[in-house]
């Protein structure tokens, strides 16, 4: 099963992460790809190099960043391959662990055909 993980931080955006912060991730990501379960994963830059496009019955607007509910940035993801919700959660929690503070919402992606 494979399971999208977004983190939203739980420190204002563009907030770098301490050198220390930064080996635990690598030491993290090497072992999530030594088990086999991570497919990918990446930071995102700060929401003033970004956009927002949203339709309403045919009508496209765009927003340019930064955006200022934080509580809705989005700061990473990671892709997981793991055996089930229960797994995905317990590597969300290490990944929490390493970060310190924020939340990760994970849910399963859609496996579609036949």
């Amino acid at each position: 099963m494979r399971y999208l993980c977004v983190y939203r931080p739980g420190v204002p955006e563009g907030t770098r992460p301490l050198p220390e912060e930064q080996a635990a991730m690598g030491k993290l990501i090497e072992e999530m790809s030594k088990a086999g379960v991570l497919l990918a994963t990446e930071g995102c830059e700060p929401s003033s190099k970004g956009a927002r496009v949203r339709v309403d019955q045919g009508k496209y607007t765009v927003t340019d960043g930064p955006f200022p509910e934080t509580k809705e940035l989005i700061a990473g993801f990671c892709l997981l391959q793991v055996k089930n919700k229960d797994e995905a959660i317990e590597w969300g929690k290490r990944f929490l662990a390493v970060v310190g503070r924020g939340e990760s919402e994970i849910r399963e992606i859609c496996e579609y055909g036949g």
